[in-house]
């Protein structure tokens, strides 16, 4: 078995890729006609959105993210070559501010901001 995506439910999957694409850099790489799921080029795993509406349409159920104060008990890790140049095309594409980067004791570089959604996105360099 492997991990094949990672799938966040928002408002807009159209405004959230365009988001991703801005301030992160990354490519679309499928945006369904209806607007209801889209996926991000991220390598081996794939980032995707889907809307409410088709997550409903699943019968699975699912509670609504609120945008809280404090982010939730989750995030998305982006590994940068570049942490302060990717944390301020970050924050310049409208990503709000959690935690600038900071060096950690095993030597990365991390920082931390919220997308569009109010999801925490990590921005850090490569381990080791």
């Amino acid at each position: 078995m492997r991990l094949g995506y990672t799938i966040f439910y928002v408002n807009s999957v159209e405004n959230t890729l365009e988001f991703y694409e801005k301030a992160f850099g990354l490519k679309r790489k499928f945006l369904h006609e209806g607007g209801d799921y889209g996926e991000l080029d991220t390598g081996a795993t794939t980032l995707a959105f889907a809307s409410f509406e088709l997550v409903k349409s699943n019968e699975v159920g699912f509670d609504l993210f609120k945008r809280l104060e404090k982010p939730t008990d989750m995030e998305i890790a982006f590994v940068s070559d570049n942490v302060e140049k990717s944390f301020s095309q970050a924050i310049s594409a409208g990503a709000t501010l959690v935690k600038k980067p900071t060096q950690k004791p095993w030597g990365q570089l991390v920082g931390y901001v919220r997308d569009n959604n109010g999801f925490l996105i990590e921005i850090c360099s490569p381990i080791g």
